[in-house]
Parts: structure tokens; sequence; C-alpha cells
């Protein structure tokens, strides 16, 4: 078997790697991050049983989710800009779309994996053909690498990518700003309650907020923003307490428990520019090398894409284990499958995206909703 290099130690890479392993296939993963400690991975994961949760199970690990699932994370309640309640759906229990906590589903897949499977601090700069589907991969540090395969698992701007396509994310005019309150029962009661046990979405034509209860008292919070990116550029989140004021000052009106969730964010507020690639986005295959997740097939979010990049790094793990003496016909037939997936993901995530955020919001989501279609938008 040819040697496999997966650029990007999130979900989908993760995944790949992992489903390798469980069928006697070694790969190695090279993650930027200097260890698995070195950042926070970001807020709460609903696993879907129709994806995620099948990508899990081809991992093995599907007993290891049901015991970091966060219980009581899939109530969801809508309220309007005043706070009056829209909408209040308690958690059911079952079980359908489990909220975990991104860090702790990367812990259960390298703990899954041999110690020396992720090569940590390892921040790509390059890669270039050889020829015979061979690619040298150079890091920051200086090292080079010669593979015989090498994965993209490196989301929405990909290093791998330019080696299969020219094409490059876009900004979709909506940003978000993140910020978080801690141990929230105790020292922001008034929006604790307002956010309830799961998720809450205050939405409107333009803006929203969306916030997340994680463990330990936590709500992770994103205040959305459709505006050009100027606008965003022109703010200067080097001053946390004047950037905070700043989209504070765009929710004029609204209750006070919602605008604290971002007035009195307890941590600096980092900006997430969204971004899309083309709704069905694709190549030619190209010897060597192919990407999963983000990488691929970029959407605006709407609680699919890690789902979506955990199945692409299981199907193409048992491709290339159903495939192991012809590497070229396992990545023919994984991303025939893939771009199948991406492009009936693309429009439903943007429809998603519009419900939150286009002009019928929220009313347009509460109709979608209650027709029990729910798809979380964190």
């Amino acid at each position: 078997m040819t040697s496999i290099s997966i650029i990007g130690a999130g979900p989908g890479g993760l995944t790949l790697a992992r489903v390798l392993h469980v069928h006697g296939i070694r790969a190695t993963v090279y993650e930027a991050d200097a260890s698995a400690e070195a950042r926070t991975q970001g807020g709460m994961l609903d696993i879907h049983d129709y994806n995620g949760q099948l990508a899990l199970k081809a991992a093995g690990l599907f007993d290891e989710l049901r015991r970091i699932v966060h219980e009581g994370g899939e109530a969801m309640r809508m309220v309007d800009p005043q706070g009056t309640v829209l909408l209040d759906q308690p958690d059911d229990g079952a079980g359908v779309r489990p909220e975990v906590l991104r860090g702790d589903l990367r812990r259960i897949l390298l703990d899954s994996l041999p110690p020396d499977t992720v090569q940590w601090g390892k921040k790509l700069t390059g890669a270039r053909p050889l020829g015979d589907g061979r690619h040298e991969l150079t890091f920051a540090d200086g090292s080079t690498v010669t593979t015989g395969l090498v994965v993209g698992a490196d989301g929405a701007w990909s290093k791998i990518r330019p080696l299969l396509s020219d094409v490059k994310p876009e900004y979709v005019g909506t940003a978000y700003v993140e910020t978080y309150l801690l141990d929230a029962d105790a020292r922001h009661p008034a929006s604790a309650r307002l956010v309830g046990g799961g998720a809450l979405y205050a939405l409107t034509p333009g803006k929203g907020i969306i916030t997340h209860r994680e463990t330990n008292g936590v709500l992770h919070t994103y205040v959305a923003l459709t505006k050009p990116k100027a606008w965003f550029e022109s703010i200067d989140f080097t001053e946390p307490k004047a950037a905070r004021a700043r989209v504070a000052a765009e929710l004029e009106g609204w209750a006070p428990a919602l605008t604290a969730l971002i007035t009195d964010g307890e941590t600096d507020p980092v900006l997430r520019v969204i971004h899309k690639l083309p709704a069905g986005h694709r190549w030619d295959r190209v010897p060597g090398v192919t990407l999963l997740g983000d990488a691929a097939h970029l959407s605006p979010p709407d609680g699919e894409g890690a789902n979506l990049a955990m199945v692409d790094g299981a199907e193409l793990g048992k491709a290339i284990a159903a495939h192991p003496d012809d590497l070229e016909a396992a990545l023919a037939g994984y991303e025939e499958e893939m771009f199948v997936r991406g492009a009936k993901a693309a429009p439903e995530a943007a429809a998603t995206f519009e419900l939150c955020f286009g002009e019928t919001a929220p009313h347009g989501l509460l109709a979608f909703l209650s027709g029990g279609e729910a798809r979380s938008s964190g």
C-alpha cells in the first residue's frame, strides 16, 4: 500500500485515519496546531443519525460518541428581538441529532489512533506533483515529505485544493462575531434563563443571534450580521470592548438579555467571515490527490459541515480498503459519490441560511421547523 498523507486533524481527516486504521492501513495526519491542546476546537456539533453517526459507526466509535453527548443539548428555543418566545422545543432524548463538544469529538478520534499517527506542528506551505501520482509536501518548519496519496482535509482555505481546482471560496455576504459568557447561570442569569438548556435563535432579516449552551454554564454566541466585508474590516478587533460595542449597536432596541450575550462577552470577540464554494464544485480526476469536507464542498453553516466531512472520511477510508491494489479506482469511486453528496448539500445549506437571515426571517424558518424538518444552523 502506498504512503497516505492527510492534511488536517479535524473531524474529517481523523475519521479517515481511523477508518483506515480499522482496516489495517496506516496513514499519517499532518496538523498545523502545535498539540492537541493548542487551542479550543469550537463549540457544539449535532451529530446526525443519517451521516455523522454512520461515519462514527464505520470508525467503531459509536459507543464513545454516546458517552460524550451533552444531555439536553438538542433543546431549541426561538425568540424575537424583545425576547418573546416564538418556539420552544425540548430535547426529546431520541438521539437523532445529539449535541457534543467539538473538542470531545476530536479527543475520542485521537484516542482511537496509534500515538504517532498525528504529526503536530506541521503547517503545510506547499504541495507539488512529482509524477506517477506522487507529491512532495513542504512544511513551515522546512521539512518535506514525499507521499503516494495526499488528502486535503484542511478546510476552506485548503493548500491541497489548488492541485485539483482553481476555484476559491467567496464571501456569502454575512459574517459571525463569536464570543462567550462563562459561568452564565451565576454571572449572567437573565441571559442564561433566556437561552435555556440548548440552543437559542433570535433572527431577523440581515442579523441575528445564535447561542449554544455548553457544559459548565458556558454560553457560546455568534452574532450574525449581513454587511460588506469592508464594514467588518473597519472594526479593530484588537480593541475588544470597542468591537463589542460596535457590533451591539446593530442590535439597538433588542432585549438586554440578548444584547448582553455580546456586550458582556468574557472572551475577545472573534470575526468568522462566512465563505462558500460554488454549488456542485467538482474537478477532473488527478492521480494521487483528493479532498474531503470543506476543502471539497464548503457551504454556509447549517449543521451539516462536520457531519459531511466525517462521512467523506469514512467513505474514502472504506473505498481505499476495498481497492488496496487500485488506488485510482478507489479515489474515482469515492469522488463521484462525494460530488453527489456535496451537490445535494450546497443548495440545502444556502436555503437554510436564507431562512435564518433572509427577508422572511424568522417566520420562514418557523414554518420550516413546524414541518418537522428542523436542521441546526450552528
